[in-house]
């Protein structure tokens, strides 16, 4: 998932980590370049869109746009992350 607006220098990525400790998700948060985060993130489905929700009305404020791109789940994570 893509988040687009004023997404970053807002504790987005921290909130994001702090709201996947609340769920059964693995992944990661990070800043991209171009001012967008991107977050990855596997669970059950209705875990997934259960944290997003949650997410995405804490953010609302900042967020113009988000794009989402479902893929299998790759297991290669273990816990939710920040990454730089």
């Amino acid at each position: 998932m893509h988040f687009s607006g004023r997404v970053q220098g807002v504790g987005f990525r921290f909130t994001a980590r702090h709201m996947a400790a609340r769920f059964p998700v693995a992944g990661f948060v990070q800043n991209l370049a171009d001012g967008r985060v991107r977050l990855v993130a596997e669970g059950e489905p209705s875990v997934l869109d259960r944290f997003l929700a949650e997410l995405s009305d804490e953010m609302d404020r900042y967020i113009e746009n988000q794009q989402v791109a479902a893929r299998p789940a790759s297991g290669e994570f273990d816990g939710f992350e920040i990454r730089h």
